[in-house]
């Protein structure tokens, strides 16, 4: 699954030309790429999708997808990085049919 995911901005800086942020997901924080939101300061908050943030949103919206996400069990998963996402990926059920085709009548 690959989700967009709300985070606050806690830190702006430049790497090179990309504008470079620190933001917070609930408690785990990532670097992320600022370029396609130049409107996003300090303390916004921002909607991030495989390390680019998308666009500002509301802290409101935010904070309840954070929950929706923890309640659903799925923002941990999003998050994991390095060997943790490889143990997580090892211990998921395995499918031939990973389009979700298979056993179904056409």
């Amino acid at each position: 699954m690959c989700l967009a995911i709300p985070g606050k901005v806690e830190e702006i800086t430049t790497d090179g030309l990309i504008r470079i942020g620190r933001v917070n997901f609930g408690g785990v924080v990532k670097n992320v790429c600022l370029d396609y939101v130049p409107e996003v300061g300090v303390g916004d908050y921002t909607i991030v999708h495989v390390g680019f943030a998308l666009s500002k949103i509301d802290e409101a919206t935010a904070e309840q997808t954070l929950a929706d996400f923890r309640a659903l069990g799925v923002l941990d998963e999003e998050l994991a990085e390095g060997e943790e996402a490889f143990e997580r990926a090892a211990k998921k059920p395995q499918s031939n049919c990973p389009d979700g085709s298979c056993g179904t009548e056409r």
